[in-house]
């Protein structure tokens, strides 16, 4: 879809993640995994091990969660120049509770996080511009106002310099307004390149039901590819004017967080490989689906190479 050599840029919010080692209700549980979350940074960490160059734009505190992000972002590979350090800035966390089956709650303890101070002055204007992708989501958009201006922001310079524009809605009820989330959702779509919504969250910001009808309502305002994910009845696909149903890959889910997430990474780096939306969307799935098996957003994400195995596997090129 595009013809630069950049990798990928993601903007958001990043969080650290307490994630409870038994089943059941966050009350109950004894003892957490330490883990990583925050659904851009997953998203980069995901393309990075799909092989594509990746670089982080957000704001942590000056604390020990913040640096144990640094840390991670470093080893994965992934870009940490336009990470800002506050001074005394306390990095957001939260606790997940696992209901089996891959079901998961969340509680979040990330108010007046420094992700929540991101503004069009963090956006840096030439990585943007030098970037293959740029991905933003509507967590970052709903998080602050400043927030959800660097997003915009940050999606106007990708369009100026051809830089795809990669939008997953991520609606979260619980962090606005739904007149509000419609209204920034569409207009997001309408600069998006690339539109990633699942089922649900399409169902309640288009009104419509149908998969291939949610589907429409996206195509309709984004100019290039809407991909549908699905969870276990796979993803649809609409580009180039054709809809085209991507099977899921079976597996037994232990925890869904940051599934999703991980199908956005690995679509984008396969994109920018010169793989069709279709091709990309196969790897994708799988990527995701692999990342149920494990606890945690980021410990499961796959490598390139167990992606590739399991599509070996399933007889399917990629």
């Amino acid at each position: 879809m595009t013809g630069k050599t950049g990798g990928v840029l993601a903007l958001g919010e990043p969080l650290v993640e307490f994630n409870a080692a038994t089943e059941g209700a966050l009350e109950q549980a004894d003892s957490f995994a330490a883990g990583y979350g925050g659904d851009t940074s997953n998203m980069v960490i995901a393309a990075r091990r799909t092989g594509a160059r990746a670089g982080y734009v957000t704001r942590v505190g000056d604390d020990a969660f913040g640096r144990r992000l640094l840390d991670l972002w470093r080893a994965e590979g992934v870009g940490t120049g336009h990470v800002v350090v506050e001074p005394h800035g306390r990095t957001g966390i939260y606790f997940v509770a696992r209901h089996g089956g891959g079901a998961h709650a969340f509680t979040y303890y990330r108010a007046d996080s420094p992700a929540s101070r991101l503004s069009p002055a963090d956006v840096p204007e030439e990585a943007v511009a030098a970037a293959g992708v740029l991905h933003v989501s509507g967590i970052t958009q709903a998080i602050s106002a400043s927030a959800c201006d660097a997003a915009f922001h940050a999606m106007t310079v990708a369009r100026a310099h051809g830089t795809l524009v990669s939008y997953d809605p991520n609606h979260r009820p619980a962090l606005w307004p739904e007149e509000r989330a419609r209204a920034i959702v569409t207009r997001s779509a309408e600069l998006a390149d690339i539109a990633l919504p699942n089922l649900e969250e399409g169902r309640l910001l288009t009104g419509e039901h149908d998969p291939e009808a949610v589907l429409g309502a996206f195509a309709a305002r984004c100019r290039g590819v809407v991909v549908l994910k699905m969870g276990a009845d796979g993803a649809l696909v609409g580009a180039d004017g054709r809809t085209t149903h991507v099977p899921a890959h079976p597996v037994t889910p232990v925890d869904a967080a940051g599934a999703g997430d991980t199908f956005d990474g690995a679509f984008a780096a396969l994109l920018l490989e010169g793989a069709t939306p279709v091709e990309a969307a196969r790897y994708a799935v799988v990527a995701a689906a692999l990342t149920t098996t494990g606890p945690g957003a980021v410990g499961p994400i796959p490598s390139r190479a167990a992606v590739r195995a399991r599509l070996t596997t399933a007889g399917v090129a990629g």
